[in-house]
């Protein structure tokens, strides 16, 4: 089983936690998290872009010249694409880019994410993550003081209002709940901070 260290918020070890190798001891599969970030990134586009074909176009209803004798190359529109102010070809129109995945297959995926940061010792728990009133700059020295102030992804049980606002300000800090973690998030983040009760809540539902 793998284990870590358990810190409290000033940074002072305060004890060693084993975490479960089902969840943070099995063989990463590359396959499938690249699946699963895929999906991720498809599901996050609004698919809101638009462009008028020919056929939207305002004008173009006459035909510019005449067909034979003018020298020049037959039109029949003046919004045809190949006219400034003309349609686009193929012009792209709104659409939703989203799909479903496997439930089995994003479980494998979100243990394999948590395998590797355990496996590199990216994993940092804490003992109980709380701030009595919203300060960013306290939030700031708390993370310094356990070594992810680098791209962190805070993790806490529950929603805890003066921790998500005391995180927001810091450039590239990411603050979720056990519930709701995702593995692009935990992928883009250098260190994965948790406090127990998030580790295991985590543990509880994935193991």
């Amino acid at each position: 089983m793998p284990k870590t260290n358990v810190y409290d918020m000033s940074g002072k070890q305060v004890g060693e936690i084993e975490l479960s190798a089902a969840v943070f001891g099995i063989e990463p599969n590359e396959s499938v998290v690249h699946d699963v970030v895929k999906n991720h990134l498809a599901n996050c586009r609004q698919g809101t872009q638009s462009a008028l074909t020919r056929a939207e176009v305002s004008g173009g209803g006459k035909k510019p010249w005449r067909q034979k004798g003018t020298g020049r190359a037959r039109q029949g529109s003046t919004r045809a694409p190949q006219w400034t102010h003309g349609g686009i070809v193929f012009a792209p129109k709104p659409r939703d880019y989203s799909y479903t995945l496997n439930k089995k297959v994003k479980r494998l995926a979100l243990k394999s994410v948590l395998s590797a940061k355990a496996a590199a010792d990216a994993i940092v728990v804490i003992d109980s993550i709380e701030m009595k009133e919203i300060k960013t700059k306290e939030f700031a020295k708390f993370l310094a003081a356990v070594g992810a102030e680098s791209k962190p992804m805070v993790v806490t049980a529950e929603p805890n209002r003066n921790v998500v606002l005391s995180g927001r300000n810091i450039p590239g800090c990411t603050v979720a709940f056990a519930n709701i973690i995702n593995v692009y998030d935990i992928l883009n983040a250098k260190k994965l901070v948790l406090d127990k009760a998030a580790l295991a809540k985590i543990e509880e539902v994935f193991a």
